[in-house]
């Protein structure tokens, strides 16, 4: 059984299964605020990477790509709504691009390894970029391209537009931060943001208010 879903299963014994509340893609769209949407396996892992960014806002674990409406984290492990786990990003483009979040999201997971990330396997785990404009299409396409050139394998990474982000039920928000003795949180994530922490790519710590 996966690690990750075997520790929901504890998880979800004592959790609410609260609804999830889907979000267009016009969310926090304003002129000093754009959003990013990636996912790269586990929004766990992601979220921690993100939000140890200067310039970024909030992030939020949510699904997306998929075609069940408002689904459950349960019904996306079913691998039955098409969704991907995925965090929407909000960044100000004034301290930190579109390109730049790339850049990190490229090597804060592995984009050639189709729907699987460490031991997480699934659809919902695919490397996936949604964009919400021809720009972030056209930059995303650009990355892609040069990023190759630091992997062997081909990079299987998803371009695809956003239909719409639907956010995770509460106890996956922030989870790394309030989980960080969890067996999950200490063998797949704390060794991921120390290696980009060495590498000087995030921040020991959240820079998200």
């Amino acid at each position: 059984m996966i690690m990750k879903r075997l520790l929901w299963t504890l998880l979800a014994a004592g959790a609410l299964n609260l609804a999830a509340t889907a979000q267009t893609t016009n969310t926090m769209n304003t002129n000093k605020t754009e959003i990013a949407d990636l996912g790269g396996g586990c929004f766990w892992c992601m979220e921690a990477v993100f939000e140890r960014l200067h310039g970024v806002i909030s992030v939020t674990s949510g699904f997306a790509g998929g075609t069940t409406e408002n689904p459950t984290y349960q019904e996306v492990c079913t691998e039955t709504t098409g969704h991907a786990e995925v965090t929407e990003i909000a960044f100000d483009p004034s301290k930190i691009s579109y390109a730049k979040l790339l850049e990190v999201f490229w090597q804060a997971h592995d984009p050639t390894t189709l729907n699987r990330q460490g031991a997480d396997e699934g659809t919902s785990y695919r490397s996936i970029i949604l964009y919400r404009d021809e720009k972030q299409k056209l930059i995303a396409e650009k990355s892609k391209l040069e990023a190759q050139s630091n992997f062997h394998n081909p990079v299987v990474t998803e371009i695809v537009p956003l239909k719409k982000f639907y956010k995770a039920e509460d106890y996956h928000q922030q989870y790394y931060d309030n989980n960080t003795n969890a067996g999950y949180c200490q063998v797949v994530i704390t060794p991921k943001l120390e290696k980009l922490e060495h590498k000087n790519v995030i921040k020991s710590e959240p820079q998200t208010k």
